[in-house]
């Protein structure tokens, strides 16, 4: 049993992309509810940092890469390893923290509270998984939103118009619906729906898109992509770390996912949420543009 009282300095280990590091919100506001006199410390990588810092529930957010070397000095008393490594494992060993909590495997006997990692079979959402891992040191929380802070006078020009944002990149060639569909299915929002599209994420060069859409590719931040996506009706992606953006502040999502791959479903990686809809099938390339357009009609229309 962990004495609450004696928890006074929490560092929390996230260091992979941005949309997974979003679904640890709920994770991170359980530790700082549970530990209210605790400092919350969260190390991530250093493209998610800036984001990072606008989850209020953390105080401090660190640069794995700038602090693993010199972990001791910062006298953490606890320490969640979020995404299972043998680095993080052994940083968190010898620095001497005394409590360690992660996943049972890369070196997990050096933790001291660990968990069967089963999140590859997909049975349940990632969320969901993180909030476990955390209610084994006793951390809950009755908010499981993945809530960000905004800033909303950005973007002013988009005030009040109904756009529909579009994000036709995936970091897994897997996961990726065909470009040309999603530059067919802003063509028919453009002309049929007389609704503004706005392309966004990040692309290897600087496409280009047919058609009469806001080019917003390659042209934001994390934080400014957030409030961008604020500013819109709905988003329309793949499975993607914008697709979870848009979830945290609120936007609808359509998704599209396959069904196929075990531990990639929507069942564990889907927008978090309500209000969202995944269309999900086994080829992607049986998913129309008609039927991600007619979604897109109905969601405008309520």
């Amino acid at each position: 049993m962990i004495n609450k009282d004696k928890i006074k300095n929490i560092l929390v280990v996230r260091t992979d992309r941005f949309g997974e590091f979003l679904l640890n919100i709920p994770a991170l506001r359980a530790l700082k509810e549970t530990y209210l006199q605790a400092k919350l410390t969260l190390a991530v990588n250093s493209a998610v940092c800036e984001l990072a810092s606008a989850v209020e529930c953390v105080d401090e957010v660190l640069v794995w890469d700038q602090i693993k070397g010199n972990l001791r000095r910062y006298k953490f008393d606890l320490c969640v390893i979020l995404n299972p490594h043998k680095e993080s494992h052994l940083k968190s060993f010898l620095a001497g923290i005394p409590v360690r909590v992660g996943y049972d495997r890369k070196w997990g006997f050096l933790l001291t509270h660990k968990l069967k990692d089963i999140k590859d079979r997909g049975s349940r959402h990632e969320v969901d998984c993180n909030l476990e891992l955390v209610s084994l040191i006793g951390a809950t929380t009755q908010n499981k939103t993945l809530t960000i802070k905004v800033n909303e006078d950005l973007f002013p020009e988009f005030a009040g118009k109904r756009i529909i944002a579009i994000h036709p990149f995936t970091s897994d060639a897997v996961k990726q619906w065909p470009l040309e569909r999603f530059e067919d299915l802003a063509l028919r929002i453009r002309q049929e729906l007389s609704l503004m599209v706005v392309m966004v994420g990040l692309s290897v060069g600087s496409p280009y898109f047919k058609g009469d859409v806001i080019n917003m590719v390659n042209k934001t931040t994390l934080p400014e992509l957030a409030a961008l996506l604020k500013r819109c009706s709905l988003l329309v992606s793949g499975d993607s770390g914008p697709m979870h953006l848009a979830a945290a502040v609120g936007t609808p999502v359509v998704a599209l996912f396959r069904n196929d791959l075990i531990g990639k479903t929507a069942k564990r990686w889907g927008p978090w949420g309500e209000g969202h809809t995944v269309i999900e099938k086994s080829n992607l390339n049986d998913i129309t543009v008609e039927e991600v357009f007619n979604i897109i009609k109905n969601e405008v229309k309520r």
